[in-house]
Formats: structure tokens, sequence, C-alpha cells
């Protein structure tokens, strides 16, 4: 590790502690100019690619992933870290999946059940355009399912 002030290699470390999101966070002190600093290790686990319904692939973008879960969310009270901790949730199931590719539904399926529990409205806004729900019958269904749901 450089010593992001004089660029030394050579450093010692002073502590270490395990950050709670599965990283490392040490302490260093430079054994050249002697000043101290902060570094995190964390693992970098890889993600399938997505195979849309067309049969094209890309790469998982948790940006996109957010950004439809905030989407869904907007005006409600649901909580930003929340919403981090639904694509940190979503983000890690893929990646514990250990396989190269998944379909894109997958996520789509995913994002809807962290949706049932956060919030009923950000449900529906989410599930009125993922199933392409277009008519009065079908939403009145689908939310006399979610009521059947919290009745339980």
């Amino acid at each position: 590790m450089n010593c992001p002030y004089c660029g030394a290699e050579d450093s010692k470390v002073i502590n270490t502690t395990h950050d709670p999101q599965g990283g490392v966070r040490r302490r260093r002190q430079c054994k050249v100019c002697e000043l101290r600093y902060t570094t995190y290790e964390r693992a970098v686990l890889s993600t399938p690619l997505l195979v849309k319904q067309d049969g094209t692939r890309e790469e998982f973008d948790r940006d996109k992933l957010i950004h439809g879960i905030r989407m869904a969310c907007a005006k409600r009270p649901v909580p930003t870290v929340a919403i981090t901790r639904l694509a940190d949730k979503i983000e890690t199931a893929l990646q514990q999946m250990g396989v190269d590719e998944v379909p894109s539904r997958a996520i789509g399926d995913m994002v809807v059940c962290g949706l049932r529990e956060l919030d009923d409205i950000a449900y529906i806004r989410y599930v009125l355009i993922y199933y392409k729900l277009s008519d009065l019958g079908s939403i009145r269904s689908e939310i006399d399912k979610l009521l059947n749901i919290q009745n339980s």
C-alpha cells in the first residue's frame, strides 16, 4: 500500500476493524513520513449477465436497479436506506447464485417481493409497469391479492 502523502511503499498497520458490510478497515502509518491514513478492503464479487426477453445480454447495473426502485417509491415515505438495502439484497442474491447468466425477469421478481414488504403503493406502481397491467380489472385483481396477503 503506497502512502497517499509521500508515495512510500512501506507502512505499518496500527489498527484493524471489520466493517459490518463485509470489508476490513485498516489504520496505517507510513514508516517514511509517519503520517497516518485509513484503507478499506472489500471483496469484489461478480454478478451474472442479465438475459433480456429478446435474448440480448447486458451487465448488471446497480444504478439502473436503484433508479427503478426509486421511481416506484417517488413521493412515498420510503427511506433511501431502505431502497439501498433492497438493492444490496438483490445484488447479493445474484452474486450467490454462482451462475454466469440469469434472466432479467428474476431481478424484476426480486424487486416485486422487496417492494411488497416496503410500501404498498410503490409495489402497485412497479407491478403496473412490470406486469404491463393495462386494464382496471387486472389492476384491481393485483390490489385484491395484496389486500388478501395483508389480511392473512
